[in-house]
């Protein structure tokens, strides 16, 4: 082997490793600061979003005024989203003393369009999950979405208490909420 296909053979070695955790850092959780419990605090409002469900209804997160709500942002790409769907449906499908919602941008960092996007989702027969769409992230970037999936939790106050990327079992939204008022 000559010293120019042991280059090429290492730089395709070097491209193929950087792309590997590149993807992996995009559906998994991201280097920001966090709490001891695995995410961000804040005090600031929510995103005060109005985003159509599945069905093309409306959904607003000032129709939640007075009660917590958990927000989960996820992708139809997202290896770790789809693992975690099934126990997001069991929770949505609880009686908990907050709401439960998932979020989907269509066009927006890969995920398909709409239409796409709902054709696939029938498919996977999560009956209790409320799925919003955010055309195009508008609210992904206001929430400040850098991975998939990211959860927020936002207080009875309507203002964002924490933000914890990567994936949060049911146990752990629990405990997060008994924490925020």
């Amino acid at each position: 082997m000559t010293d120019l296909h042991r280059a090429k053979k290492k730089y395709l070695s070097f491209i193929m490793i950087l792309s590997a955790v590149l993807l992996l850092s995009a559906c998994g959780q991201n280097g920001s600061s966090t709490s001891a419990s695995g995410g961000t605090a804040s005090v600031n409002p929510a995103p005060q979003f109005a985003l159509k469900d599945l069905n093309g209804s409306e959904v607003k997160l000032a129709d939640f005024k007075g009660e917590k709500v958990y927000v989960k942002y996820w992708a139809s790409w997202c290896s770790i989203c789809l693992a975690g769907m099934d126990e997001l449906n069991t929770l949505a499908g609880q009686d908990n003393d907050y709401k439960v919602i998932s979020i989907v941008a269509p066009n927006f960092k890969g995920e398909k369009s709409e239409a796409d996007f709902k054709k696939w989702f029938e498919g996977l027969g999560e009956e209790n999950t409320t799925v919003l769409l955010d055309q195009d992230g508008k609210y992904a970037q206001q929430f400040g979405v850098r991975a998939y999936p990211t959860s927020f939790y936002i207080d009875s106050a309507g203002n964002l208490a924490k933000t914890v990327p990567g994936h949060n079992t049911n146990d752990v939204i629990a405990t997060n909420f008994n924490d925020i008022p």
